[in-house]
């Protein structure tokens, strides 16, 4: 047994990070292009993961309203509740909400943005008020 000269066993795969996972899994939700099981996203992600990985995975990411769940007979299908800048924007108001000072974060915000950013926001926002008018 390789021991990488430190006297433990040598790690057979590096350990993935939560966010990792989740965005894994998020994406072959997203490839596979209907509902799908929690074995399925198992097999396509391959690797050592545990289907009780997958499912804890799942089920954090139904909690944070990225994906949707069906029963299906005595299971569930899975499926993405939006797509990519869906679920960036939710991330992003998510981080906002749980700040105190919601103006100081969106001016910090608003400061860093490229000229480019700044003109699609404002063009963004000016579209928004007009639909409110109607």
């Amino acid at each position: 047994m390789a021991d990488g000269g430190r006297g433990r066993p040598a790690a057979r795969h590096r350990r993935r990070g939560q966010g990792e996972l989740e965005l894994l899994v998020l994406t072959s939700l997203r490839e596979a292009g209907d509902a799908v099981s929690a074995a399925w996203v198992k097999d396509r992600l391959g690797g050592d993961l545990a289907y009780t990985t997958v499912i804890t995975i799942l089920t954090r990411l139904l909690a944070k309203g990225a994906v949707t769940r069906e029963r299906v007979g005595r299971s569930f299908v899975w499926t993405p509740a939006s797509d990519e800048a869906g679920l960036a924007a939710h991330k992003m108001r998510k981080v906002l909400d749980g700040e105190q000072d919601r103006e100081a974060v969106l001016a910090s915000f608003v400061t860093t943005l490229s000229a480019e950013d700044e003109r699609v926001l404002r063009d963004l926002l000016r579209d928004a008020e007009t639909g409110r008018e109607d």
